[in-house]
């Protein structure tokens, strides 16, 4: 495949806040028709309702990922991804969206998407291009060993929110070639065929979505090339501004990780960055976070690394995690997760002996 832009996909770490959480707040929305509230989950993982009205925030893969699992827990909605994505507008992607609009035909659309995906809040990876003669557009996830109903949900909302979008910008009666997902038919596929109006395959090798020809070169309604190319513009500097805050994110995390069971203080890291301790507070607090939760993510990214480790104490991971006793790290454990440390490392023993009670569609297999 002759990929159309190569998307910046920035720093890889799951702990890293580099995520715009527009999904998230549409989740939220959807799920309050189901009668779920998911501020308690938020809150879990240290999202409150006033950070998630901040245009400034940014989440973790991590803190994402958690949320969508208990969502889809707390709906049974098994199709939660497709209502998701099908709410959307095209302002919930910000200058992405604007630029999409304004783009000339409806590939150019497509590649301004994939380009800036990461401002967009994108939590699969994009990329598009000529895949024979097709135009194929392809949603990756960013973890190969995500949860896999939070993999659904998000190859779900990734093709419903880019096919809902397509629609608004470019026209209603658009819909794709074909498309192929790369996880089990569901229960009930009509809401797919309601949705996409076209063939379906499901159990295929990859998360793929094939535009009509008639439709890559078709002119869009709102196309402005003076809008487009001053959109871009602004997005460019977006796009610098976030390499820089990822830069600094990835940077801290790695100085955490390789000083622990020590953790350095603030105080100390702002000297390594020859910066004032309000001058690196303000730069955190412009990345969404704050070094405390760095520290956090790096602490329970290492306690999960140790836990899958059976031959270690609580006592021994506790030590390494950086924590003053195995009191604190229970209580650390239960915060993250809801369980203690030995319930957590019975159920990794069980997913690394492949007795996980449901992998149901998550599992990837390719058609026969």
């Amino acid at each position: 495949m002759t990929e159309a832009t190569r998307p910046e996909n920035g720093t890889s770490r799951s702990t890293s806040a580099t995520i715009s959480p527009n999904i998230l707040r549409y989740l939220v929305q959807i799920a309050e028709e189901y009668g779920v509230d998911l501020q308690p989950e938020l809150a879990q993982v240290g999202l409150t309702e006033t950070l998630m009205g901040s245009a400034a925030l940014r989440v973790s893969y991590r803190q994402g990922s958690a949320v969508i699992r208990r969502a889809v827990q707390l709906t049974g909605d098994e199709n939660l991804g497709l209502r998701v994505g099908a709410a959307q507008h095209l302002t919930a992607w910000g200058l992405v969206g604007f630029a999409m609009l304004a783009s000339d035909t409806l590939q150019v659309a497509i590649e301004a998407g994939v380009r800036f995906q990461n401002v967009s809040g994108a939590m699969t990876v994009w990329s598009a291009g000529r895949e024979g003669s097709d135009y194929v557009v392809r949603a990756d996830l960013p973890d190969p060993m995500i949860d896999p109903d939070v993999a659904v949900f998000l190859v779900e909302e990734a093709f419903s929110s880019v096919v809902t979008l397509g629609r608004l910008a470019a026209d209603a009666g658009l819909a794709p070639q074909e498309v192929h997902f790369a996880f089990a038919a569901p229960r009930d596929v009509q809401p797919f065929r309601d949705l996409f109006r076209c063939p379906l395959h499901f159990g295929a090798s990859h998360n793929r979505l094939v535009v009509p020809q008639a439709w890559i070169s078709r002119p869009m309604p709102g196309r402005d090339p003076v809008t487009y190319a001053s959109t871009l513009e602004l997005l460019e500097g977006q796009m610098a501004s976030r390499r820089r805050q990822q830069d600094l994110l990835e940077i801290l995390e790695i100085s955490v990780a390789q000083s622990l069971p020590v953790v350095p203080s603030f105080s100390e890291q702002a000297r390594r960055h020859a910066s004032s301790e309000r001058t690196l507070r303000r730069r955190l607090a412009d990345c969404g976070t704050s070094y405390e939760a760095i520290v956090e993510g790096v602490r329970r990214e290492r306690v999960e690394q140790l836990l899958h480790r059976p031959h270690l104490t609580l006592r021994e991971v506790a030590r390494q995690a950086g924590f003053s006793d195995e009191r604190a790290l229970r209580r650390a454990v239960r915060r993250w997760h809801g369980m203690a440390p030995l319930q957590l490392r019975e159920g990794f023993s069980s997913e690394t002996a492949g007795t996980t009670p449901s992998q149901g569609r998550g599992e990837r297999r390719d058609q026969p």
